[in-house]
Parts: C-alpha cells; structure tokens; sequence
C-alpha cells in the first residue's frame, strides 16, 4: 500500500475551473463514501477548499487507484474526465507525503505560508475520522502533516510575511478602510476574519448577511455588527450605503448579479466608489461587475494573478528545509517498517524450530520431569533469542536507509524465510515483536535474566 493523491488547484486550473469543481461539505463526504466502495483505494482523505480540491488515498497499486480517483473527481464534479484530466496533478508515495506537507505549511496556498490551511486541513481529517475512510496510514500522515505545520510557523518567518487572502484582496481594493461602512456577506470562517479584519482597520459600520439569520447575528455580535437577512431588497438596501463588500458563501449561483451592482450604485457619488472582495468559490459575484463605473472588483482570480500573495523567498526557504526534512525521516520510518515483517517471520521460525526440537527430545527423554523440561525449554528460548537479538535490532537500524528494502531480502535469503510467512505477518504480530524487542534490549542493558522470560513469553 503507498499514500497517492490526485488534485487540482489554482496552480494548476484557472478560477472558472476551480469554481466549477468546488466542493460543499456535504459533496465532499458523499466522495468519501463512494472512495470507500471502491476495489483499490484502501482509505482516502478530500481537501477540498476556495483554491485545491484532492484527494488522498491509501492505494494498493498506483495505475488502479490513480483512475478511480480521477472517475470519482470527474463524477462528483460533474466535469466530464477528458476535460478534467488537463488540470489534475498526481503525487505517489514520497512525493505525495511532501505535497501534504507542504500545503499544511501554506507553501501550497494562493497567499504563501496562509495559517487557515491548517484549520482546513484538520477538518478535512475530522470528516475522513466520522465517515471511516481514514485508517492508520492517513491518520498518521495527516496527523503529522499537521505537526508540521505548526513546526513552519513556529520555527521559521513565514508568519510575518504570509497574510490571508483576505488581508492581501482587501490591499487590493486600494481602498480605506479606516471610517468605511462595510457588507459582509457569508458568516464562515472567512467571513468572520473578513469582519474581523475591517473592525481592526477601522470601520466604523459592520452589517453581516447570511441565509441563516441566526448565524449573521451571532458574527455581528462578535463584532459589533448588525445583523440582516439575505434578501434581495435587504442586500441591495445595505449596498447602496456601504463603501466595502466582502462576499464568501457556499452558493451555487451567483449572489451579487450584474444588475443588483448597476442598481445599487445607481447615482452614487463619483468620490464614493464601491469596493467589493469576492473570496468565494464558486465566484459570488458576476465577473462583468468590474466593467461598471464606480466599481473596483477583486476577486480569486485577480489575486493569483497579481503576485502579491508571495511570500519572502527567505522565508519560503526555510520552510521548504523543513519540508526536507520531514519527508526525510518519514521515509526512514517507512523504510525500517517495511522489515519489521520479515523479523517477525524470522522469530516466528525460530520459535517453532525451538518448539519441534522440544518435542522431539520430550519424545526421546520420557524420563524428564516437569521442572527439567521447563529449564530446558527455557535454556533454549534464551540461547536462540539472544542470537538473533542482534541481527534483527541491527537491520531495523539498516532498514532506516536508502537501502533498507536490501537487507530485508538479505535477511530472508540467509535464512530461507518463506514469502508467504512475511507476508502473513499480522499488524498484531508485529507491535508484539516491536514490545519484546524493546524489552530484550532492556533487560539486557540491566543485565538481568529477564529476557529469557521475556523471550518465553514472547514466543509461546
């Protein structure tokens, strides 16, 4: 099994694109779903936000996974597959892990070191957790992924030069916010930073819409906003005061039309120009909006184009080592896994050789009695046990290396160990063989006869 996953962003598509194959919540848990009746996808993770929607998943061969994934992207988006095809990208095991890592420490994100991808990232893991899609392999890697993103930010200035995209499309209004009167509409997450975002810039106004009008009031309350419903006359009534908009929803269709702009800017003063950030995705406000007198409107597209959104190269250098790094000792990791297998194959048969020699000399000694027996037996355990203690702990050690697949199969072919027997080795199987390794090493450092116990118990 390896880690692949099958993608498109705004690097790779443009927003038209983008905003077709956006996915809702409820969307992307219906992918989840159809992921797992799937024959070659053993688990699988969507993250799907305003720019990237992917999917991560545990495949047991790359071709199969890579076109039921594609199947499913094409299906759920309603995108047909030769259409789709042009924009996705494909990352397979290593590359895979460091194209996790790298989204979670924002390298990935439209605003370069962004913070909210982690929030995204952890939901995108939450929501794989209720479905059941995310077993131990994507658990860990998500888990990780996330680890290092704050590691990022902690340990390096991504902080100081990355913004949201909020920070970098309200810039681009090229409009003051101290004083203004503002419309937000949405009451998300990036709603509520949007709101958050004027009131520290100073405007003095704050009316939050939302189709749920609790949810509107409960922002404008954290904010010191009012609340109004998500109508059109209402809308239009709050436009035609406001100075700044700010749009993010869920929506389907458009929320801000061509003629719900001309109307509310009808007459409106030459000096007062309306503002207006669409952050959603799909894009709530039509396109030809910008064309109107009066109107300065930034949206997704415009601000992956313009360039502000990078971060210093520093920066995005250091993080990028971090990545590095990460990556490096995950591989490592997976590497000294791959033998743990073939260990405990090797103990397996030793134990059983052990077993069927005790037997045999039980059968030809009849006259040994019950504490005899038992001494030998733990005589035996303790001399085989303590042979292979150090070659099984040395090749974990090798195993961590770039070619640790190599002495795995030198191990199996020293000792003649069948195929079969590795690969039947249960998970189970091999925590048990990890603990009694780990106390073999114990009690031989305190040098104590504990690991003939140790030993026995572990094997019988």
């Amino acid at each position: 099994m390896s880690v692949l996953v099958v993608g498109l962003s705004h690097q790779s598509a443009p927003v038209s694109v983008l905003e077709l194959v956006a996915l809702s919540g409820d969307a992307g848990t219906k992918l989840l779903q159809d992921a797992a009746d799937t024959e070659h996808l053993a688990e699988a993770v969507v993250l799907a936000t305003c720019n990237r929607v992917e999917v991560y998943a545990e495949a047991a061969r790359f071709h199969a996974g890579l076109a039921e994934i594609s199947e499913l992207l094409a299906r759920h988006t309603g995108i047909p597959l030769d259409g789709l095809t042009p924009y996705l990208y494909v990352h397979y095991e290593q590359r895979a892990v460091a194209h996790l890592y790298s989204v979670a420490c924002g390298l990935e994100s439209m605003v370069v070191g962004e913070g909210q991808i982690l929030g995204q990232v952890r939901a995108a893991l939450a929501r794989a957790q209720e479905v059941g899609t995310a077993d131990r392999v994507l658990n860990e890697l998500f888990q990780q992924a996330l680890r290092i993103g704050k590691r990022a930010h902690t340990e390096t200035d991504i902080d100081r030069v990355s913004r949201s995209i909020i920070g970098v499309g309200l810039d681009l209004l090229d409009r003051p916010l101290a004083g203004a009167r503002a419309l937000v509409i949405g009451a998300g997450s990036m709603s509520a930073l949007a709101a958050a975002t004027l009131r520290q810039a100073g405007a003095t106004e704050l009316v939050i819409s939302n189709r749920t009008v609790e949810r509107a009031q409960r922002l404008a309350d954290q904010v010191g906003g009012t609340a109004i419903r998500f109508e059109p006359d209402d809308l239009a009534a709050a436009m035609a005061t406001a100075d700044v908009v700010v749009t993010c929803t869920g929506a389907r269709q458009r929320v801000l039309t061509l003629a719900q702009v001309r109307t509310a800017t009808a007459g409106r003063p030459a000096d007062r120009p309306l503002a207006i950030l669409d952050v959603a995705l799909p894009r709530d406000t039509d396109p030809e909006v910008r064309e109107l007198p009066g109107v300065r409107l930034v949206d997704l597209d415009l601000i992956s184009r313009t360039g502000a959104a990078q971060a210093a190269a520093s920066s995005v250098d250091a993080v990028r080592r971090v990545v590095g790094e990460e990556v490096a000792v995950y591989s490592s990791m997976q590497r000294a896994a791959q033998v743990v297998p073939t260990v405990v194959a090797l103990r397996s048969m030793a134990a059983d050789l052990v077993d069927r020699e005790l037997k045999r000399l039980s059968a030809r000694r009849p006259e040994l009695d019950q504490e005899d027996r038992a001494e030998i037996a733990q005589t035996v355990h303790r001399v085989v046990g303590k042979l292979l203690h150090g070659p099984t702990v040395r090749v974990k050690e090798l195993a961590g290396q770039l070619a640790g697949r190599d002495y795995a199969e030198a191990l199996r072919e020293l000792f003649d160990l069948d195929l079969a027997r590795v690969e039947a080795v249960s998970r189970a199987d091999m925590i048990e063989a990890d603990l009694v390794e780990a106390d073999l090493v114990e009690a031989d450092v305190a040098g104590t006869d504990v690991a003939a116990d140790v030993i026995d118990g572990g094997t019988e």
